[in-house]
């Protein structure tokens, strides 16, 4: 995964998580990969709530995690890669349990090619959020990952965290919260910004686009060579607003959801 910290930027923030807070970060963790010649040529990370991350893996490689997955853990709630790997893995995985697939989500990873910072900028000014702010923090990101259609809930301490480790930073205007941001610590060289929210009552004035900057630049300045972030391909609004800032699409990448079937 460190040959491409990019592509794999989830599963490899992931395992940094788990090997910073422990094992008992998540309910589950399932790792798994794909050798050819000795090598290891694809890798698969589920976290149990969410979907299975696959990274970039051969064609032969899709089908033989899907039968591998399935004799291990018969239901899953979906996967998450490229869309010819999703979808191929999802194929398998039909055939072999019989759980139908729906799209999900169609999202795009970006990667800064040069941060432009918003001119004007809004009212207000960034900050870092501290323990202060953890009920706010775990508040909003529980309604980011609703909006966002998200598997579970948030994982609180995965938040908890992020806070410690100074990753949130807050836009405020006329002395409160009107924003937030996230952003991973580097692996590789790489840092995510995860996740952005504004609550909708303060969107469509610049504060979205302001913490990202923000956070973006925290990013850089403790040492991240390359900053990645996610949008949702269905947000035209946001693929502008990251657009502006300088972040520029790498690949896109398909989260399907699978459906129990019908027991008799």
């Amino acid at each position: 995964m460190r040959a491409d910290p990019v592509a794999n930027t989830v599963p490899l923030t992931v395992t940094k998580a788990i090997r910073t807070q422990g094992p008992g970060l998540y309910p589950e963790a399932l790792f798994g990969w794909w050798t050819a010649g000795g090598d290891v040529a694809g890798t698969c990370v589920w976290t149990g709530a969410y979907p299975v991350m696959l990274s970039a893996m051969p064609a032969p490689a899709v089908p033989e995690l899907a039968e591998a997955l399935a004799e291990r853990e018969p239901e899953i709630p979906g996967v998450n890669g490229t869309a010819e790997a999703a979808e191929g893995f999802a194929a398998a995985w039909t055939r072999r349990t019989g759980s139908p697939a729906r799209v999900a989500r169609r999202a795009r990873l970006h990667r800064l090619a040069g941060l432009v910072l918003p001119d004007p900028p809004p009212d207000g000014a960034a900050r870092v959020a501290d323990g202060g702010d953890r009920e706010l923090v775990r508040d909003w990101y529980a309604a980011f990952h609703q909006d966002a259609g998200g598997h579970g809930d948030p994982n609180p301490a995965l938040v908890d965290g992020r806070l410690a480790e100074g990753g949130i930073v807050l836009w405020e205007a006329g002395g409160r919260p009107v924003a937030l941001a996230g952003r991973t610590p580097a692996v590789a060289g790489t840092a995510r910004v995860a996740p952005v929210y504004t609550p909708a009552e303060h969107r469509r004035r610049g504060y979205g686009a302001a913490v990202t900057a923000a956070v973006t630049r925290a990013a850089e300045d403790s040492g991240a060579a390359e900053v990645v972030l996610f949008t949702d391909l269905a947000n035209p609004t946001s693929n502008g607003v990251y657009h502006r800032l300088g972040y520029r699409p790498v690949e896109d990448r398909l989260v399907l959801t699978f459906t129990p079937p019908a027991r008799p």
